[in-house]
């Protein structure tokens, strides 16, 4: 399994809909690999943050930087 396998099985990893076998692939890739770990800590911490309603206020600067970069994906996602 590389990055791009696990990344696409990431949803049914946490929703607990995985194939056993394909689990334990995932497990040993987790296992091997520094920056999917991260991707699944960061994910868990954000799952837990939702589901326990902890607000977090970003700040001011990087609030504008995300909605720049999210109104300049969708424009170039519909120029095209």
């Amino acid at each position: 399994m590389n990055c791009t396998d696990f990344l696409a099985k990431l949803t049914d990893y946490f929703d607990g809909q995985i194939d056993p076998e394909l689990l334990i692939e995932v497990k040993e890739h987790l296992g091997s690999c520094h920056h999917c770990e991260v991707v699944v800590d960061t994910t868990r911490k954000t799952i837990d943050i939702y589901r326990g309603h902890q607000p977090y206020e970003f700040p001011e600067e990087l609030s504008e930087r995300l909605r720049t970069a999210v109104m300049n994906r969708c424009k170039a996602s519909v120029s095209k």
